[in-house]
């Protein structure tokens, strides 16, 4: 056996200290005393080793080459493996890579076997022996608990019983050092691989056995409290997300701020905008919608929707009851929409930085002044320029299956056919009808979102008639600072947790 010789100096400053540091309980040599690490080898020749060395070790550890403490060995295949996988009971268990478990610590059982004259071209490993994969992911360690056989795939660490602590040599071999230390090692230019050879050469730090089991212990126990840490945290994003969503579900109800009696009454705001639209019409701007309605409510307490001569109870179209002074509109009756276009990607005289086209990469936040790509003008003069206030919406995309991606637009800009433009006539109303569309994310997905053939669609034909509460424009200025506010304290709360 080779012997590695370390002469403590307490003047050297410890680079590193591992609680995944590692070797055996052999008493250290001192008969050096230059400060300096040495190897002695069967032939009993000595050599200077302090350049391998990556950090000095407390005081009764020492180092030593795994292979000198462990049998390590590589697996073997026998070819071709089809012909000897059996579903016999009495067969050898086949250990491969799928056994394993994410981020598990053990092997349990396998899901194949093979006859057992396959043995003899393969290497048998038994509960308690520890394998590391070998190739690809390369330095992951697994403890068996069970007996088998193991591909070429695989080295076996057996034999450790002596030296290591089962736990310790387990976090010491998943710590980045040793993962560092066996890429550094590893052949192969495109896919690294480690040699038997080359991991029994890997020097290890071993601190007395019952130092082991101590920081093992401690190991387990900080990682216990790491895992609680990373599920209290992620389920306090969760809370926050939904505290975020009830904050905005009480806005949209006006639930959020008191009603002011001082304030104009939506109902008041809303005949601005038809007079408003009325005008346009007249300047031939707009075309007359000839579904326009008005929604109110009767004596009754229901609600009724007059579209021409006729009125129809729609209390089977209204999601919820509203405070004094609000109003129920249909989109469609305040807003005009658009969509967009991707110029032809071949000319590259479409493509510049002139005007913004916004595709669905770059609706993350709830305002837009920005893009990934942009066009020249003379792209942008084959497209509708979107101004600035309006609201845009994916309404294709595979995000729709589980989120509404919607923004308020800062600059002007172009948009590519995943998006539709929602260009409010009175755009004190963005804001609000912003909040709304993400307080009610959920019910617009169920109710409006179609499967294409490829990609989720938003209805949008229906979507456009949607009925959304309007409140007083002044409680419309409260609410969405309190929601700013809020939404404000739980972000920090958020960023402090990460």
């Amino acid at each position: 056996m080779w012997l590695i010789l370390f002469c403590h100096d307490n003047h050297i400053m410890a680079l590193c200290l591992l609680a995944s540091s590692f070797v055996n309980e052999l008493p250290m040599a001192n008969s050096y005393y230059d400060s300096l690490h040495y190897e002695k080898f069967p032939d009993g020749s000595v050599k200077c080793i302090e350049d391998e060395i990556p950090f000095e070790l407390p005081e009764g550890w020492r180092w030593d080459r795994l292979g000198n403490v462990s049998i390590i060995a590589r697996g073997g295949s026998p070819r071709p493996i089809e012909s000897y996988i059996t579903d016999d009971e009495n067969g050898i268990n086949w250990i491969k890579i799928g056994d394993t478990e994410k981020d598990g610590k053990y092997i349990f059982k396998t899901k194949e076997k093979i006859k057992p004259e396959g043995l003899s071209k393969s290497r048998y490993v038994e509960s308690g022996d520890f394998l590391l994969t070998n190739s690809m992911s390369f330095g992951r360690p697994y403890i068996l608990r069970t007996d088998g056989c193991i591909h070429d795939g695989w080295l076996v660490i057996g034999n450790i019983d002596t030296v290591f602590n089962q736990d310790f040599l387990y976090y010491a071999l998943s710590s980045d050092f040793m993962y560092q230390t066996l890429s550094l090692l590893a052949a192969g230019s495109t896919v690294k691989n480690l040699k038997s050879d080359t991991v029994k050469s890997v020097l290890f730090p071993i601190p007395p056995m019952r130092e082991q089991k101590r920081i093992a212990e401690k190991l387990d126990s900080l990682i216990s409290f790491v895992i609680k840490i990373e599920s209290d945290k992620t389920d306090l994003q969760t809370t926050i997300q939904l505290t975020k969503s009830k904050i905005l579900d009480l806005a949209i109800r006006g639930k959020l701020v008191p009603q002011n009696p001082d304030d104009e009454p939506a109902s008041v705001l809303l005949e601005r905008i038809r007079a408003e639209k009325e005008e346009l019409i007249k300047q031939g701007k707009i075309k007359r919608d000839k579904k326009e309605s008005v929604i109110f409510r009767g004596d009754d307490n229901s609600y009724y929707e007059t579209i021409g001569s006729e009125t129809t109870n729609i209390d089977d179209k209204i999601p919820f009851d509203l405070p004094d002074g609000w109003s129920f509109e249909r989109l469609c009756n305040i807003a005009s929409f658009s969509g967009g276009k991707t110029p032809s990607t071949s000319k590259d005289e479409y493509w510049g930085n002139d005007y913004f086209w916004i595709t669905s990469k770059d609706m993350k936040s709830k305002y837009i002044d920005s893009s990934q790509i942009s066009l020249s003008e003379k792209g942008a003069e084959i497209m509708q320029i979107i101004a600035p206030d309006t609201l845009l919406l994916v309404a294709r995309s595979g995000i729709l299956r589980h989120t509404l991606p919607v923004a308020i637009l800062k600059r002007q800009a172009t948009i590519n056919q995943d998006i539709k433009a929602i260009s409010i006539y009175n755009t004190s109303l963005v804001e609000f009808i912003y909040t709304f569309l993400k307080g009610m994310e959920n019910s617009i997905l169920l109710r409006y979102t179609k499967s294409g053939t490829t990609v989720e669609n938003i209805n949008f034909d229906e979507f456009k008639s949607i009925v959304i509460p309007i409140p007083p424009l002044n409680e419309q200025k409260r609410i969405a600072d309190k929601v700013s506010q809020l939404f404000s304290l739980l972000d920090s709360i958020a960023e402090n947790v990460n």
